[in-house]
């Protein structure tokens, strides 16, 4: 019995301090919950596709991801000191400033490979993206970076690539000894040039991404000798969100040319702004855009942009862009929609 009367006390006690018990393991854990470190993942889709309009942006394709891209731009919608331009071209569209048609792989993830045609100076271009730091949700890393390097070859012939030059520099003539300046070697290497780009990107929310982007530009040939090989850019791009499946996108470069922006040389340049939207359409992404720039790729809109936004010669654009899962990624798709 007075056992009993001792464990009877124990018991009662055991179950009022019960609760507190809970409630101060309770408050370890959400210390414990306090104390542990935000989980430090890749900010995605900083922007929709690999373009801007005219600029590449930092993402790239998926790797076993192929995309086929699709990119027009028109003849001036109009101008103040042309009277071709406007009505009688039917505002542009009987006119082609350019037409790019390409195909873009993913090796990994953080690498593509492309390769392209434009109408512009019949440009075949190749290039190469590696997208080697993400941005991530934690902002212990702020930013996103990519490299882009492309090469292109202009396979024009050779009167027409070489038009404005000494003929005695590049036809066998008798007033050479039949052997031009321009050996064939020469000639080769005259119609390559190059670009080496630096993407420097931030996804501020999720309706707003801005990027830098660091340009050089080489050309193994200018007629002109006044003209530079090697040029410089500076370009800025963004992307912001108005719908869930539309945006307002847009680029800018600025040429570091005293040729051109001085207008020292013969040539009429004016800088590229380009504004367009955005909309995501299932598999596909289609950009309508406006632009004063002619060319699609930099080898041609960072070199000749005669046109300016000033005298209202701006050209209507579109950019189609449609993803295929090829390999494994293809044969992973099917088992989840067989599955």
């Amino acid at each position: 019995m007075k056992r009993r009367n001792r464990i009877f006390p124990l018991v009662i006690a055991f179950l009022f301090f019960l609760p507190f018990a809970g409630q101060a393991q309770d408050d370890l854990f959400d210390m414990l919950e306090e104390v542990e470190p935000a989980k430090q993942e890749k900010v995605t889709a900083t922007f929709k596709t690999t373009r801007v309009i005219n600029a590449h942006s930092i993402e790239t394709v998926k790797g076993k991801t192929m995309d086929v891209r699709i990119s027009h731009r028109f003849g001036n919608i109009y101008s103040t000191r042309n009277d071709n331009d406007g009505p009688d071209s039917f505002f542009g569209f009987d006119n082609v400033a350019d037409v790019r048609l390409a195909v873009e792989y993913g090796i990994t993830d953080e690498v593509m490979i492309g390769l392209g045609r434009s109408q512009m100076n019949n440009l075949i271009d190749g290039f190469v993206k590696w997208r080697f730091y993400d941005q991530t949700t934690d902002n212990k890393r702020p930013l996103s970076l990519a490299f882009v390097g492309n090469m292109v070859i202009n396979p024009s012939k050779t009167f027409a690539f070489y038009s404005g030059v000494k003929e005695s520099l590049y036809k066998p003539s008798a007033a050479n000894g039949f052997e031009p300046a321009y050996g064939s070697a020469k000639m080769f290497f005259h119609r390559l040039g190059y670009t080496a780009q630096l993407i420097i990107a931030r996804k501020f929310s999720p309706g707003v991404s801005i990027e830098l982007l660091p340009t050089y530009v080489h050309r193994n040939f200018v007629k002109d000798p006044s003209d530079e090989n090697s040029i410089f850019a500076l370009g800025l791009a963004g992307r912001f969100k108005v719908s869930k499946r539309v945006a307002i996108i847009s680029d800018f470069f600025y040429v570091f040319s005293p040729y051109r922006y001085n207008q020292k040389g013969p040539v009429d340049f004016h800088m590229p702004i380009s504004i367009g939207v955005e909309i995501e359409t299932g598999g596909h992404v289609f950009h309508i855009d406006v632009s004063n720039a002619r060319g699609i790729v930099a080898n041609n809109f960072l070199i000749e942009s005669p046109d300016s936004w000033e005298y209202a010669e701006i050209k209507l654009g579109f950019n189609i862009s449609r993803v295929f899962n090829v390999g494994k990624r293809l044969k992973k798709a099917k088992e989840v929609t067989e599955g």
